[in-house]
Protein backbone atom coordinates (compact mmCIF):
# COMPACT_ATOMS: atom_id res chain seq x y z
CA UNK A 1 0.00 0.00 0.00
CA UNK A 2 1.45 3.37 -1.01
CA UNK A 3 1.19 5.98 1.72
CA UNK A 4 3.17 8.88 0.37
CA UNK A 5 2.21 12.36 -0.72
CA UNK A 6 4.47 13.43 -3.59
CA UNK A 7 4.36 16.90 -5.09
CA UNK A 8 6.42 19.43 -6.93
CA UNK A 9 5.51 22.88 -5.65
CA UNK A 10 3.17 25.09 -3.69
CA UNK A 11 2.97 28.72 -4.85
CA UNK A 12 1.29 31.65 -3.13
CA UNK A 13 0.32 34.70 -5.15
CA UNK A 14 -1.14 38.11 -4.39
CA UNK A 15 -3.56 40.09 -6.52
CA UNK A 16 -2.33 43.11 -8.44
CA UNK A 17 -5.58 44.08 -10.10
CA UNK A 18 -6.51 41.64 -12.87
CA UNK A 19 -3.47 39.37 -12.34
CA UNK A 20 -1.55 37.70 -9.53
CA UNK A 21 2.17 37.92 -8.71
CA UNK A 22 4.12 35.23 -6.85
CA UNK A 23 4.90 36.19 -3.25
CA UNK A 24 6.10 32.80 -1.98
CA UNK A 25 7.05 29.45 -3.51
CA UNK A 26 7.66 26.26 -1.57
CA UNK A 27 9.53 23.80 -3.80
CA UNK A 28 12.61 21.63 -4.20
CA UNK A 29 15.36 21.48 -1.60
CA UNK A 30 14.10 24.59 0.21
CA UNK A 31 10.51 23.36 0.40
CA UNK A 32 10.50 22.74 4.16
CA UNK A 33 11.78 26.26 4.93
CA UNK A 34 8.82 28.13 6.37
CA UNK A 35 6.86 25.13 7.69
CA UNK A 36 6.31 23.91 11.25
CA UNK A 37 5.99 20.18 12.01
CA UNK A 38 3.19 19.41 14.46
CA UNK A 39 5.03 16.92 16.70
CA UNK A 40 2.02 15.49 18.60
CA UNK A 41 -0.81 12.95 18.24
CA UNK A 42 -3.78 13.73 15.95
CA UNK A 43 -6.07 15.83 18.16
CA UNK A 44 -8.32 17.04 15.33
CA UNK A 45 -9.87 13.90 13.83
CA UNK A 46 -8.56 11.48 16.48
CA UNK A 47 -6.77 9.40 13.89
CA UNK A 48 -4.42 6.56 14.82
CA UNK A 49 -1.23 8.52 14.13
CA UNK A 50 1.34 10.65 15.86
CA UNK A 51 2.46 13.58 13.72
CA UNK A 52 6.18 13.57 14.47
CA UNK A 53 8.66 16.44 14.79
CA UNK A 54 10.76 17.63 11.86
CA UNK A 55 13.85 15.91 13.24
CA UNK A 56 12.04 12.60 13.60
CA UNK A 57 10.20 12.92 10.28
CA UNK A 58 13.45 13.39 8.39
CA UNK A 59 15.43 10.77 10.29
CA UNK A 60 12.63 8.23 9.77
CA UNK A 61 12.31 9.04 6.07
CA UNK A 62 8.78 10.42 6.40
CA UNK A 63 9.62 13.88 5.00
CA UNK A 64 12.29 14.51 2.38
CA UNK A 65 13.06 15.76 -1.13
CA UNK A 66 13.90 13.03 -3.63
CA UNK A 67 16.54 13.15 -6.37
CA UNK A 68 13.98 14.52 -8.86
CA UNK A 69 13.31 17.50 -6.59
CA UNK A 70 9.88 16.24 -5.55
CA UNK A 71 8.76 16.58 -1.95
CA UNK A 72 7.69 13.40 -0.16
CA UNK A 73 5.47 13.28 2.92
CA UNK A 74 4.49 9.80 4.08
CA UNK A 75 3.18 7.55 6.81
CA UNK A 76 5.43 4.92 8.39
CA UNK A 77 4.53 1.72 6.51
CA UNK A 78 7.33 -0.54 7.74
CA UNK A 79 6.81 -0.76 11.51
CA UNK A 80 4.55 -3.46 12.95
CA UNK A 81 2.21 -1.78 15.44
CA UNK A 82 -0.17 -3.40 17.92
CA UNK A 83 -3.84 -2.55 18.37
CA UNK A 84 -4.20 0.89 19.94
CA UNK A 85 -0.64 1.94 19.07
CA UNK A 86 -0.31 5.05 16.93
CA UNK A 87 1.61 5.00 13.66
CA UNK A 88 4.02 7.81 12.83
CA UNK A 89 2.97 10.33 10.19
CA UNK A 90 3.47 13.98 9.22
CA UNK A 91 1.52 17.20 9.54
CA UNK A 92 3.10 20.49 8.48
CA UNK A 93 1.75 24.05 8.72
CA UNK A 94 3.01 27.21 7.03
CA UNK A 95 4.60 29.72 9.36
CA UNK A 96 3.07 32.50 7.27
CA UNK A 97 -0.67 33.19 7.07
CA UNK A 98 -2.16 34.37 3.77
CA UNK A 99 -4.71 37.17 3.57
CA UNK A 100 -7.79 37.80 1.48
CA UNK A 101 -6.66 38.70 -2.02
CA UNK A 102 -4.31 35.71 -2.33
CA UNK A 103 -4.20 32.72 -4.66
CA UNK A 104 -2.80 29.32 -3.65
CA UNK A 105 -1.56 26.79 -6.23
CA UNK A 106 -0.42 23.27 -5.39
CA UNK A 107 1.01 20.78 -7.87
CA UNK A 108 0.78 17.14 -6.74
CA UNK A 109 1.93 13.97 -8.48
CA UNK A 110 0.53 11.40 -6.06
CA UNK A 111 -1.91 11.34 -3.13
CA UNK A 112 -2.02 8.33 -0.78
CA UNK A 113 -5.18 6.22 -0.72
CA UNK A 114 -6.39 2.91 0.65
CA UNK A 115 -8.32 1.56 3.61
CA UNK A 116 -8.02 3.95 6.59
CA UNK A 117 -5.84 6.49 4.72
CA UNK A 118 -6.92 10.15 5.07
CA UNK A 119 -4.75 12.79 3.34
CA UNK A 120 -5.62 16.49 3.33
CA UNK A 121 -4.52 19.93 2.17
CA UNK A 122 -6.43 22.63 4.04
CA UNK A 123 -6.21 25.99 5.78
CA UNK A 124 -7.31 27.55 9.05
CA UNK A 125 -7.29 30.87 10.88
CA UNK A 126 -5.43 31.37 14.20
CA UNK A 127 -8.53 30.94 16.37
CA UNK A 128 -9.85 27.71 14.88
CA UNK A 129 -12.72 27.23 14.14
CA UNK A 130 -13.80 30.84 14.68
CA UNK A 131 -11.52 32.17 11.93
CA UNK A 132 -12.64 29.72 9.26
CA UNK A 133 -11.32 26.59 7.59
CA UNK A 134 -10.97 25.74 3.89
CA UNK A 135 -10.60 22.09 2.83
CA UNK A 136 -9.07 21.96 -0.64
CA UNK A 137 -8.03 18.30 -0.89
CA UNK A 138 -9.60 15.65 1.31
CA UNK A 139 -10.70 12.07 0.91
CA UNK A 140 -10.70 8.78 2.78
CA UNK A 141 -10.37 5.08 2.04
CA UNK A 142 -11.27 4.26 -1.56
CA UNK A 143 -13.14 7.46 -2.44
CA UNK A 144 -12.66 8.06 -6.16
CA UNK A 145 -13.31 11.81 -5.96
CA UNK A 146 -11.96 14.73 -3.97
CA UNK A 147 -14.17 16.57 -1.49
CA UNK A 148 -13.88 20.32 -0.88
CA UNK A 149 -15.49 22.26 1.98
CA UNK A 150 -15.47 25.36 4.14
CA UNK A 151 -16.15 25.47 7.88
CA UNK A 152 -17.30 28.58 9.74
CA UNK A 153 -19.21 29.82 12.74
CA UNK A 154 -23.02 30.27 12.30
CA UNK A 155 -24.16 32.82 9.72
CA UNK A 156 -22.23 31.69 6.63
CA UNK A 157 -24.01 29.63 3.98
CA UNK A 158 -23.36 28.48 0.44
CA UNK A 159 -25.72 29.99 -2.08
CA UNK A 160 -27.68 27.46 -4.13
CA UNK A 161 -27.35 29.68 -7.20
CA UNK A 162 -23.54 29.78 -7.46
CA UNK A 163 -21.89 28.58 -10.65
CA UNK A 164 -19.62 25.60 -10.01
CA UNK A 165 -18.70 22.29 -11.62
CA UNK A 166 -18.84 20.26 -8.41
CA UNK A 167 -21.93 19.00 -6.60
CA UNK A 168 -22.88 20.61 -3.28
CA UNK A 169 -23.63 18.44 -0.27
CA UNK A 170 -26.89 18.16 1.62
CA UNK A 171 -26.44 21.26 3.79
CA UNK A 172 -25.73 24.88 2.89
CA UNK A 173 -25.04 25.82 6.54
CA UNK A 174 -21.25 26.02 6.78
CA UNK A 175 -21.33 25.87 10.59
CA UNK A 176 -22.57 22.26 10.56
CA UNK A 177 -19.95 19.61 11.45
CA UNK A 178 -19.43 18.55 7.82
CA UNK A 179 -19.31 22.15 6.64
CA UNK A 180 -20.49 23.19 3.17
CA UNK A 181 -19.13 20.33 1.10
CA UNK A 182 -18.68 20.16 -2.67
CA UNK A 183 -17.95 16.83 -4.33
CA UNK A 184 -15.62 16.92 -7.32
CA UNK A 185 -17.23 15.61 -10.52
CA UNK A 186 -14.20 15.84 -12.81
CA UNK A 187 -12.47 12.46 -13.28
CA UNK A 188 -9.11 11.58 -11.77
CA UNK A 189 -9.31 13.92 -8.77
CA UNK A 190 -8.45 11.21 -6.23
CA UNK A 191 -7.43 7.58 -5.66
CA UNK A 192 -5.84 5.46 -8.41
CA UNK A 193 -7.24 7.61 -11.23
CA UNK A 194 -5.36 10.64 -9.93
CA UNK A 195 -2.08 8.74 -9.83
CA UNK A 196 -2.62 7.15 -13.26
CA UNK A 197 -3.14 10.58 -14.83
CA UNK A 198 0.14 11.85 -13.41
CA UNK A 199 -1.45 13.93 -10.69
CA UNK A 200 -2.78 17.42 -11.10
CA UNK A 201 -3.03 21.01 -9.89
CA UNK A 202 -5.42 22.81 -7.54
CA UNK A 203 -5.86 26.59 -7.37
CA UNK A 204 -7.72 28.35 -4.55
CA UNK A 205 -8.71 32.00 -4.79
CA UNK A 206 -9.19 33.45 -1.30
CA UNK A 207 -10.86 36.77 -1.93
CA UNK A 208 -13.35 39.17 -0.34
CA UNK A 209 -15.75 38.28 -3.17
CA UNK A 210 -15.63 34.62 -2.16
CA UNK A 211 -13.61 31.41 -2.21
CA UNK A 212 -13.15 29.57 -5.51
CA UNK A 213 -11.35 26.26 -6.02
CA UNK A 214 -10.26 24.85 -9.40
CA UNK A 215 -8.84 21.41 -10.17
CA UNK A 216 -7.08 20.18 -13.32
CA UNK A 217 -5.92 16.65 -14.01
CA UNK A 218 -2.36 16.65 -15.37
CA UNK A 219 -3.31 16.64 -19.09
CA UNK A 220 -5.69 19.58 -18.55
CA UNK A 221 -3.54 22.02 -16.58
CA UNK A 222 -3.91 25.45 -18.29
CA UNK A 223 -0.98 26.82 -20.23
CA UNK A 224 -1.17 29.96 -18.10
CA UNK A 225 0.01 27.77 -15.19
CA UNK A 226 2.37 25.45 -17.10
CA UNK A 227 4.19 28.39 -18.65
CA UNK A 228 4.28 30.59 -15.55
CA UNK A 229 7.45 31.35 -13.60
CA UNK A 230 8.18 32.87 -10.20
CA UNK A 231 8.80 36.17 -12.00
CA UNK A 232 5.65 36.22 -14.13
CA UNK A 233 2.09 37.31 -13.37
CA UNK A 234 -0.76 34.83 -13.56
CA UNK A 235 -4.02 35.65 -15.32
CA UNK A 236 -7.12 33.71 -14.20
CA UNK A 237 -9.42 34.90 -16.99
CA UNK A 238 -9.17 31.67 -19.01
CA UNK A 239 -9.77 29.25 -16.16
CA UNK A 240 -13.52 29.02 -16.56
CA UNK A 241 -16.03 27.94 -13.93
CA UNK A 242 -14.52 26.89 -10.59
CA UNK A 243 -15.14 23.41 -9.25
CA UNK A 244 -16.23 24.74 -5.85
CA UNK A 245 -17.55 28.24 -5.34
CA UNK A 246 -18.46 30.01 -2.08
CA UNK A 247 -19.82 33.47 -2.74
CA UNK A 248 -19.56 36.41 -0.35
CA UNK A 249 -23.21 37.21 -1.10
CA UNK A 250 -24.18 34.60 1.52
CA UNK A 251 -20.91 34.41 3.48
CA UNK A 252 -19.10 37.64 4.35
CA UNK A 253 -15.46 36.67 3.95
CA UNK A 254 -14.19 39.49 6.16
CA UNK A 255 -16.52 38.35 8.95
CA UNK A 256 -15.94 34.60 8.85
CA UNK A 257 -12.32 34.30 7.70
CA UNK A 258 -9.01 35.75 8.85
CA UNK A 259 -5.57 35.17 7.21
CA UNK A 260 -5.08 31.45 6.71
CA UNK A 261 -2.22 29.10 7.50
CA UNK A 262 -1.92 26.18 5.06
CA UNK A 263 -1.67 22.57 6.22
CA UNK A 264 -0.60 19.27 4.65
CA UNK A 265 -1.18 16.09 6.64
CA UNK A 266 -1.92 12.38 6.48
CA UNK A 267 -3.86 10.57 9.19
CA UNK A 268 -5.34 7.08 9.49
CA UNK A 269 -8.89 6.19 10.58
CA UNK A 270 -10.40 8.90 12.86
CA UNK A 271 -13.70 10.80 12.83
CA UNK A 272 -14.82 11.64 9.28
Amino acid sequence: MVRALLFGALALLASTGSAYDVIREYSGNTFFDGWDFYGAPDNLTLGNVTWVSQTDAMSLGLAYVNTQGNVILKVDNTTNVTYGQERNSVRITTQDAYELGSLWLIDINHIPYGCSVWPAFWSFGPQWPNDGEIDIIEGINLMTYNQMAIHTTPGCTQSGSVSQLGTSGSTTDCSQPAGCTVMETSPNSFESGFAAAGGGVWATKFDDTGISIWFWSRPDVPQSINQSTSASSLDLSGWGTPHANYSSTTCNMNEFFTPQNLVLDITLCGDW
